[in-house]
């Protein structure tokens, strides 16, 4: 439980979480830094739904973007929220990196 503007809500507070930057990877991976500092991989194949089927193309793939935090693609018409993003993102080392 925790308090806010003088409103008590259940639960935990969550930190709000913004994606600052997305780098597109090979195989349809996400490098991510959230605005956390903490950079994260994201398996975009794991998005489901007719919606995401346009990141099937590489090309659009690629042309990802961060729009107000939020990662999107074809001019905001594919999105996805950060707070998806983060949970389902892994820890990402750059000094195991290749």
């Amino acid at each position: 439980m925790y308090q806010k503007n003088g409103i008590v809500y259940a639960g935990e507070l969550v930190k709000e979480i913004h994606v600052r930057e997305a780098k597109p990877l090979p195989y349809q991976m996400l490098l991510l830094t959230f605005s956390t500092g903490e950079r994260r991989l994201f398996d975009a194949t794991t998005l489901e739904g007719s919606a995401f089927a346009p990141l099937a193309d590489e090309a659009v793939f690629r042309q990802v973007t961060v729009s107000h935090g939020v990662v999107t693609w074809q001019n905001g018409e594919i999105d996805c929220a950060p707070e998806y993003l983060y949970r389902n993102s892994f820890a990402y080392d750059e000094e195991l990196a290749v």
